[in-house]
């Protein structure tokens, strides 16, 4: 299959017990009034009875003197599925509590380098005749709208469609194309000169951009470069324990916000984070003099980019202050609104490749943090990453179970203990907050928070 692209063997060189490097999803689903006591049995039996397993879930990584050290993708021909589809349930009562806490444990485990780096957990037990899957895989393999794309395959808008494929069966035989797949675009070792040329070329034309970047930091506070985030609580070495914590919210109340106070659903999303994190911090006595930066993720997989891109990474990087130093919710919106607009200015008239350069640029101290342990000694380039990924907008059922829920798990660091994913969903934003069990306390108190800091600003801009 060829080498994987540098920015998905990142994920594999960063990865060690204290932080796993997969991302995961929690779907709760409502079962039909007419199913059966062993209705889940016959989902699971159903999900490892699949006799074709599609080419992304038989991805397994491999290195070894023969690639120089290079990550590769393998391909097994033979996929256990009964060792990556797993039924669990959960003791009485069976209630969200016992569920995130479950999930907690198991997105803290690593997966099994030997085999394909997925998992899936079929759930049971949950309270008010619920079912819930715990999936998570490796993000060398996909990022979030790639997710996103691969799990709305293996859903439906029909209540009454019972025969959806699980996502790791094989859809269709693909033809073979260049730049297609996990790595074949990198063509192997051979590849690697011309690869380096076309790179260097495309690097060119990101340095007008740093240096405009630059100098926008230097004379406009919107703008947030790498190195310009606080020490703050967050930003310590993390064991490999997690805890997880999932709320929904309205996406009518924050569009209204967004509206009346001219801006973008993703900043009153940032606001609501800004606010919760600011009163967090204070409880904790450890809020900081200056604003905490976040580092939000961007696609740049564009709309035409079809089902068959549903593997690896294409994501850019905006820096945004937070004022989290500013007392009043709507300063802190504005604030959250203009460094949104400074940051997305910077990727102006740049290529993907180049969008991803720059990117890379900005994330370069953080895995050296990571990696090397210099988060010890060195200021944190951000100081937690806050992504909102785009989700289905028309309710999906599973075989005839309404999804319910859908909440991200994503990836802690040494130096960025804590991370929040949203995903809008069928009218709702539904956050997932991933930290590090022993370095962020009562983080169950951010959805609290988080609510609190949507009123406020609901009363605040009329």
């Amino acid at each position: 299959m060829g080498l994987m692209p540098v920015a998905d063997a990142a994920f594999m060189y960063a990865e060690s017990r204290e932080q796993p490097m997969h991302v995961g999803s929690l779907q709760i689903f409502e079962l039909p009034e007419s199913v059966g006591a062993d209705h889940v049995g016959e989902l699971y039996r159903d999900s490892v009875a699949v006799s074709e397993v599609a080419p992304l879930f038989r991805r397994r990584a491999h290195r070894s003197p023969l690639t120089l050290g290079q990550w590769t993708w393998t391909e097994d021909r033979d996929v256990d599925l009964e060792h990556h589809v797993r039924h669990s349930g959960l003791a009485s009562p069976g209630r969200i509590r016992e569920l995130l806490a479950l999930t907690s444990r198991l997105h803290g485990t690593l997966l099994d380098r030997h085999r394909p780096l997925w998992e899936t957990h079929l759930i049971e037990g949950l309270s008010d005749h619920r079912v819930a899957i715990y999936s998570k895989m490796h993000h060398a393999l996909l990022d979030g709208v790639s997710g996103m794309r691969l799990l709305q395959r293996s859903l439906s808008t029909d209540p009454d469609d019972r025969d959806t494929p699980m996502p790791w069966a094989a859809m269709r035989p693909k033809r073979e194309r260049a730049g297609d797949g996990a790595g074949d675009g990198d063509g192997g070792l051979a590849a690697l000169p011309a690869a380096g040329l076309r790179l260097a070329g495309d690097l060119v034309g990101v340095l007008p951009t740093m240096a405009r970047m630059a100098e926008q930091g230097l004379r406009h506070q919107a703008t947030a470069l790498p190195g310009q985030a606080p020490k703050s609580m967050l930003n310590v070495g993390i064991t490999g324990s997690r805890r997880f914590a999932a709320q929904s919210w309205s996406l009518e109340r924050i569009r209204a916000v967004a509206k009346r106070a001219d801006a973008t659903i993703n900043d009153v999303m940032l606001a609501m984070c800004s606010g919760a994190l600011r009163t967090y911090l204070v409880e904790q006595d450890a809020l900081p003099d200056t604003s905490l930066v976040a580092m939000t993720p961007v696609s740049l997989r564009g709309e035409d980019d079809g089902p068959d891109a549903e593997a690896g990474n294409a994501v850019g990087t905006i820096l945004c202050h937070l004022g989290t130093d500013l007392d009043g919710a709507v300063e802190r919106l504005e604030a959250i609104r203009a460094s949104m607009r400074a940051g997305k200015a910077s990727f102006a008239g740049l290529n993907q490749t180049q969008a991803t350069a720059l990117s890379a640029v900005i994330m370069a101290p953080l895995v050296l943090n990571s990696v090397l342990g210099l988060h010890r000694v060195s200021p944190p380039p951000f100081n937690l990453v806050i992504s909102n990924v785009p989700g289905p907008r028309d309710p999906l059922y599973w075989r005839g179970a309404r999804l319910q829920g859908l909440y991200p798990l994503s990836i802690p660091l040494h130096g960025q203990a804590m991370n929040i994913t949203v995903i809008s969903y069928a009218g709702e934003l539904q956050f997932g907050i991933v930290g590090c069990r022993r370095t962020v306390p009562h983080l169950q108190r951010l959805l609290m928070h988080l609510e609190t800091e949507l009123a406020t600003l609901e009363d605040a801009v009329g």
